[in-house]
């Protein structure tokens, strides 16, 4: 399986929006949360057995506003490269297309039908908790199922495999999860789940991590290792009203 991991630069203005619109979370603590999921991701992925593919955004395809200081697949590679600890193995290229969805479609449908992979899966920077046996898990679930797809905080999705095409038009549009298996139902394919995994990108989520990766200390399971970094250097915790607040 190729997985996918579309990876915006974790730059201020552009990482996490939700979280600094809801939470205390400025701009830049955003973008370091952002660079620390993103790092455990990676090394997931890198350790699965699947083959590792950085999807990044280019400036084409950036918002007008988002101040660009250097050149996004630069910042992407120097990020990838603090995380794993060599990029021999892993693919970098530019997304293409003008939504979201279609970035994904195109990527997807490329490695499909133009490459010719049995299997493509996208892993979403944002799930910070995912481990190697979940993908190695899902990439199984692909040997049985058209499309498998993980669940993750407020309808979103932190895993979408697949074998085969949809239609990816607004494929991701809110709730991302049963837009795709709508879109899954109407090509006519078998789907199937992944274990459910929070998204850093939302309060719940984000709040939902934090008391993993605490719960996970305690217990000393490995994971998430960066995440629960930016987490103690940024003071968060979960308040009795189950909203992030600081220490």
């Amino acid at each position: 399986m190729i997985v996918v991991v579309p990876v915006d630069p974790p730059w201020d203005g552009l990482a996490l929006p939700s979280l600094v619109e809801t939470t205390p979370l400025t701009e830049s603590e955003a973008s370091l949360l952002s660079e620390a999921a993103t790092a455990d991701v990676l090394r997931a992925a890198a350790a699965s057995g699947g083959d590792v593919l950085v999807n990044y955004r280019d400036e084409g395809t950036l918002p007008d506003d988002v101040d660009v200081g250097e050149e996004p697949e630069d910042a992407i590679r120097d990020l990838a490269a603090d995380a794993l600890e060599g990029l021999e193995e892993v693919r970098f290229e530019r997304q293409v297309g003008s939504t979201r969805s279609a970035r994904i479609g195109n990527t997807v449908t490329h490695l499909l039908e133009r490459e010719e992979v049995g299997t493509v899966g996208v892993l979403e920077p944002t799930a910070s908790l995912v481990g190697r046996s979940d993908i190695d898990g899902a990439a199984m679930g692909l040997r049985r199922h058209d499309v498998v797809l993980g669940p993750s905080s407020g309808g979103r999705v932190s895993f979408a495999g697949f074998t085969d095409t949809i239609d990816f038009a607004e494929a991701y549009a809110t709730p991302a999860l049963s837009t795709l298996a709508r879109r899954t139902r109407a090509a006519g394919l078998d789907l199937g789940f992944a274990p459910v995994i929070p998204s850093v990108a939302t309060e719940s989520g984000l709040c939902a991590t934090v008391a993993t990766l605490e719960a996970h200390e305690i217990a000393g399971r490995p994971g998430g290792e960066a995440t629960a970094a930016a987490i103690e250097e940024l003071g968060l915790a979960v308040g009795e009203d189950g909203r992030l607040e600081r220490r």
